[in-house]
C-alpha cells in the first residue's frame, strides 16, 4: 500500500485525484516531484492500473530515472514492479513511437538517425551554399533557429509563410532540408515531435489505439511545453481523458526555447471540467524570502495567483547590497562567503552565485582565484574557456607573437576562410622544410605576394588565400607594437568579421557576444599596460585546474540554470536596469514578464538566507558608467530588506522621477537600528548604535590574519570596517559577519 500519511492536504488531493483532466499548478518548494511520483505509485500500488497503461513525461533525462527509481522504491523496491510503462522525456517518448510505425506509416525507416545540432547547422550550411547564398549575410544558424521554431509551432515547410526576402530563403532552406534528412533516413529532435504530431493526427485508428493504451498521461513540467508538445499529449489522452499535468506558469522561463507558459490557460480552455489544484506550502524557504518573490511575481499578468507559505518561519531579513563598483560586488559576494564559513555560520557547499548572463561571471571567477577560494561554475565553461573567448585570445596571441603555431591553428580557420586540412599541412611542411615557423611563412606570403620564397610552394588558390591572411597577420603583428590595445581589439573584430560570424537571433548567440563584450571591456582595462601584460593575465586566471571537481565549494550558475535546484544561501547579483532585467526585454512584454518570472525563479532557490546584490556604477570599456537598480527590487516590500553598502537616496529611471528601493521614497523609511531592516513609516528607528572597531586598533581575521583599522562607520544599523591586512592588503568587511577579533 502506498504511504499517502505524510501528504499534506492540497497533495493529499493531487494524488488521488479521480480520472479525468487534472491541473496541479504547483508553487516552488511545494513538494511537485513528490506529488507526481506519488500519483504514478498510487495509480499503480492502490488503482490497480497496470504499469504499461502509464504515459509519464518529463523533460530530462536525469528527472525520468529519479522518477523511476523513487516510485520503485515506493512500491516496495522491486523495479519489475513498472515494466512496460513508458516514461521518459517528449523526444525519447516520440522516439519509440516512430521507431515502432515508421515501416507501415512513415516516409523514413525504423533505423533513422537522429542529427545532432551541429550535423544540422553543417546541413543548413550545404543548403545555403546549393543557393548560392553568402552563410555571413545569411547565417545558418539563424535559418536552423527559424525552421526549430516553425516545427515546434506545427508548421511545415510548405505553409512557412514568406513575407520578405528572408522568409523566403527560409522557405526554400526548410523545404531542402527536410528533402536531405529523408535522403539520409534522419529526422533532428524537432521532428521527432512534428512527425508524431501528424502521424497521430492523419491517422484516427493510430491515434485511438494508442489513447486508449495509455490509460492515464502524466506530464511534467508543463509550463515548459511549447504548441507540438501541447498537442501531443492531447492527442494521446484523446480516448480516456486521464491527463495529468503538474506545472507553475511562474516558473516559465524558457520562451526562447519555444516554451509557452500559456498552454497552462489552454488547458483550462480545453478542459472546462477539470480539477484544478493549488500546492502553495513550501518546504524550502523562509517566510520573507517567500513574501518578496510574490511581491515580484504578482505584478505579472495572466496567472493563477499563488499563496505561497511556509512553517519555517520568517527567518533573515534580505540583505541587499550596493556595491561602488562591479569589482566591489564580486569581491563582496567573495568576503561574505569567507567570512560566514570562517565564522562556523556555513560550509562551502551552502552557497549558489546567481547572474543573468554567462559573461557576469568572470569578475565572480576572478575575485574567486584572488582570495584563494574554491568554486563551482554549473551550465556554463569557464569564461575564459569558453570557445569565442578563446577564439579572440587566440587571435591577440598571434598578433604579439606570430610563431605561435598553436594560436595561428585555430585562428585560421575562424571564421572559415575556405582553407583546408590540406593547405594548413603543406603550410606546416614547408615551414619544416625551411626552418621556420608557419607564421613567418604567412607573413612573407602576405607582405611580399608573388615575390615570396614561399609562393610557388603552394597551389594558386591556396597560396593566394593563406596571402590574403598573412597580410592581415601582418598588419595585427606591427599595430600590436604602435596602437593601444583596445584599438587593436576593435580592428581584429571588424576585419574578420567575428560579429557576424558567432551572432544569430538565439540566446546562445547573444551569450557568445556578450561574451565577446566583456573580453572587449577587459582590454580597455589594460589599454595603458599592453598586449603582453593582459595575455599574461589571461594565461595565470584561466589554470583549468584550479577547482577538483569533487570539492565541497560555492556554486556559480545562471538563473536559467538554477531552476530546479535549491541551496541554503544565494546570492543573486547584477540587479540593476539593463541586466536582469535583460536590456532586450524593454520593449517586449513578454519579454519583461518572462525576466520577471527568471528572477522569481532565482529567488525561490534560497532556503535560509537571500543576498541581492547590485553595484553603483559598471565598467564600460576604460571608464564607469552609473547603473540604476532593477526595477524588480522596487517591488520587494522595505521592511524584508536589510541595506548595506553604498546607498544613493533616489533615483531617475524610466521617466518617472525619484526612485527607491521598496517601494519608499528615503524620507518615509526608517532603518532599524542594528539590523538595517526597513520599516514602514509609522515603525520608527531604535538607538543610535556606536562604532566598536576604532582607527588604529588592531584585529585579528579567521582567514586573513592581523590588521590595522583604518576607518568605521555605521551604515542602516551596521558597522562597516576598513581594515589594512598584513597579508592581502585592504579590505572592507561587514563586522557583524567578519568575526573581528580585538588584539590591541
Amino acid at each position: 500500500m502506498v504511504d499517502l500519511t505524510r501528504l499534506n492536504s492540497a497533495q493529499h488531493q493531487a494524488v488521488t485525484a479521480p480520472d479525468g483532466p487534472v491541473l496541479v499548478l504547483a508553487g516552488p518548494g511545494s513538494g511537485k516531484t513528490r506529488v507526481l511520483t506519488l500519483r504514478i505509485a498510487y495509480l499503480v500500488g492502490a488503482r490497480g492500473i497496470s504499469p504499461d497503461r502509464l504515459l509519464a513525461v518529463t523533460f530530462t533525462n536525469k528527472a525520468a530515472r529519479v522518477m523511476e527509481e523513487r516510485v520503485s522504491q515506493m512500491l516496495g523496491g522491486q523495479k519489475q514492479a513498472l515494466d512496460g510503462i513508458w516514461m521518459g522525456t517528449f523526444h525519447a517518448m516520440c522516439a519509440r513511437l516512430l521507431r515502432r510505425e515508421a515501416r507501415d506509416h512513415l516516409p523514413i525507416k525504423s533505423n533513422f538517425i537522429i542529427l545532432d545540432s551541429d550535423d544540422q547547422e553543417s546541413l543548413i550550411k550545404r543548403i545555403l551554399k546549393e543557393m548560392n547564398i553568402n552563410d555571413k549575410t545569411v547565417k545558418p544558424s539563424s535559418v536552423h533557429a527559424a525552421i526549430s521554431t516553425a516545427k515546434n509551432e506545427l508548421i511545415d515547410p510548405q505553409d512557412y509563410p514568406s513575407s520578405n526576402y528572408r522568409d523566403q530563403i527560409v522557405r526554400r532552406a526548410y523545404l531542402r532540408y527536410q528533402e536531405l534528412l529523408r535522403e539520409n533516413n534522419a529526422v533532428d529532435f524537432d521532428d521527432l515531435l512534428l512527425l508524431s504530431v501528424r502521424l497521430l493526427q492523419a491517422n484516427d485508428v493510430l491515434r485511438r489505439h494508442y489513447s486508449r493504451r495509455f490509460q492515464h498521461v502524466l506530464v511534467d513540467e508543463f509550463q515548459d511545453t511549447n504548441t507540438a508538445q501541447y498537442e501531443l499529449v492531447r492527442l494521446l489522452s484523446s480516448e480516456n481523458k486521464n491527463l495529468f499535468v503538474v506545472g507553475d506558469e511562474d516558473q516559465s522561463i524558457y520562451r526562447w526555447r519555444g516554451a509557452d507558459f500559456r498552454n497552462v490557460l489552454r488547458f483550462e480552455q480545453d478542459y472546462p471540467g477539470c480539477v484544478k489544484i493549488l500546492l502553495e506550502q513550501n518546504y524550502r524557504s523562509t517566510q520573507t524570502v517567500l513574501d518578496a518573490a510574490r511581491a515580484v511575481i504578482d505584478k505579472n499578468r495572466d496567472r493563477t495567483r499563488k499563496a505561497l507559505f511556509s512553517e519555517r518561519g520568517a527567518g533573515e531579513p534580505i540583505q541587499f547590497h550596493e556595491a561602488v563598483d562591479d569589482r566591489a560586488e564580486a569581491q563582496y559576494v567573495v568576503d561574505t562567503i569567507v567570512s560566514m564559513v570562517a565564522s562556523g555560520k556555513a560550509k562551502p557547499g551552502d552557497f549558489a552565485v546567481m547572474y543573468r548572463t554567462n559573461a557576469q561571471s568572470r569578475l565572480l571567477e576572478e575575485a574567486f582565484l584572488r582570495s584563494g577560494q574554491p568554486y563551482r561554475l554549473v551550465g556554463a565553461q569557464r569564461f575564459y574557456g569558453r570557445r569565442e573567448v578563446k577564439d579572440l585570445i587566440a587571435y591577440l596571441r598571434l598578433a604579439l607573437n606570430p610563431d605561435d603555431e598553436l594560436s595561428l591553428l585555430r585562428a585560421i580557420g575562424v571564421p572559415p576562410r575556405g582553407i583546408g586540412d590540406r593547405t594548413l599541412d603543406g603550410l606546416r611542411a614547408v615551414a619544416a622544410q625551411n626552418r621556420t615557423s608557419p607564421g613567418q611563412v604567412l607573413l612573407s606570403l602576405g607582405t611580399l605576394g608573388e615575390e615570396s620564397p614561399f609562393w610557388a610552394a603552394f597551389r594558386g588558390r591556396g597560396a593566394a588565400m593563406l596571402a590574403d591572411f598573412g597580410a592581415q597577420l601582418a598588419g595585427w603583428s606591427s599595430a600590436a607594437e604602435n596602437i593601444p590595445l583596445p584599438i587593436l581589439f576593435d580592428r581584429i573584430l571588424d576585419e574578420i568579421a567575428y560579429r557576424e560570424y558567432i551572432m544569430d537571433e538565439s540566446e546562445e548567440g547573444q551569450d557568445r557576444w556578450d561574451n565577446v563584450q566583456e573580453l572587449r571591456r577587459i582590454a580597455y582595462e589594460y589599454e595603458n599596460r599592453g598586449l603582453a601584460a593582459f595575455l599574461e593575465n589571461i594565461a595565470l586566471v584561466s589554470d583549468q585546474d584550479t577547482v577538483p571537481e569533487n570539492q565541497e565549494a560555492p556554486t556559480l550558475l545562471t538563473l536559467h540554470a538554477a531552476k530546479g535546484l535549491e541551496f541554503a544561501q544565494v546570492f543573486i547579483i547584477g540587479l540593476d536596469e539593463g541586466i536582469l532585467p535583460h536590456s532586450r526585454s524593454r520593449d517586449d512584454p513578454e519579454e519583461m514578464a518572462e525576466e520577471r518570472r527568471l528572477f522569481y525563479v532565482g529567488l525561490t532557490r534560497a532556503k535560509d538566507r537571500l543576498y541581492l546584490v547590485r553595484s553603483l556604477r559598471r565598467s564600460s570599456y576604460g571608464s564607469y558608467e552609473d547603473s540604476l537598480p532593477s526595477r524588480f527590487v522596487e517591488d520587494i516590500p522595505a521592511w524584508l530588506l536589510k541595506h548595506s553598502g553604498q546607498r544613493r537616496t533616489s533615483y531617475t529611471s524610466r521617466g518617472f522621477g525619484a526612485y527607491s528601493i521598496g517601494g519608499y521614497a528615503p524620507q518615509d523609511v526608517t532603518w532599524a537600528a542594528g539590523t538595517g531592516q526597513a520599516k514602514p513609516p509609522s515603525q520608527q528607528a531604535g538607538p543610535v548604535v556606536q562604532p566598536r572597531y576604532q582607527p588604529n586598533y588592531r584585529v585579528r581575521h579567521p582567514v586573513w590574519g592581523e590588521g590595522l583599522v583604518v576607518d568605521s562607520r555605521i551604515i542602516d544599523g551596521d558597522e562597516t570596517v576598513d581594515v589594512f591586512f598584513d597579508s592581502v592588503g585592504f579590505k572592507r568587511l561587514v563586522a557583524s559577519l567578519a568575526n573581528l577579533e580585538i588584539i590591541q
